[in-house]
């Protein structure tokens, strides 16, 4: 499949003019994650937005995520969240990354705290 970096481009350029978006650690939020390298995770549809996790704020205007994707792997990077907009879903621990808040849209979920702390043990161990 041909990605269309071209496009993605066009939409960043909008987000880059957007305010920071204020968030909360264990938010489950839309982010405009765009068309990426390889097998880094995309952002799906025209919007190019996937459901993120919020693991740690560190200013106004960044925070490290972890992606959500609603494909089943039995491997220790992915960690089931529960339902999320109807369907099962899980972190993607390997693909952990910092954001700018502007790429942040609406909240879908806040993820209850025992489930939290065992993904941010999970990304201990990892890192």
């Amino acid at each position: 499949m041909q990605k269309d970096f071209d496009k993605w481009n066009k939409r960043k350029k909008e987000i880059n003019e957007e305010q920071p978006n204020f968030y909360h650690a264990r938010d489950i939020r839309w982010c405009s994650l765009g068309v990426n390298i390889g097998f880094e995770q995309d952002g799906t549809s025209e919007a190019y937005r996937r459901p993120v996790l919020i693991i740690k704020g560190f200013s106004r205007h960044v925070c490290l995520v972890v992606p959500l994707t609603t494909s089943i792997k039995r491997n220790p990077y992915h960690i089931n969240v529960g339902v999320v907009e109807g369907k099962k879903a899980f972190v993607i621990l390997s693909q952990i990354r910092l954001i700018d808040t502007k790429r942040l849209h609406d909240r879908l979920a806040i993820l209850n705290k025992e489930k939290f702390e065992e993904i941010r043990k999970a990304i201990r161990v990892l890192i």
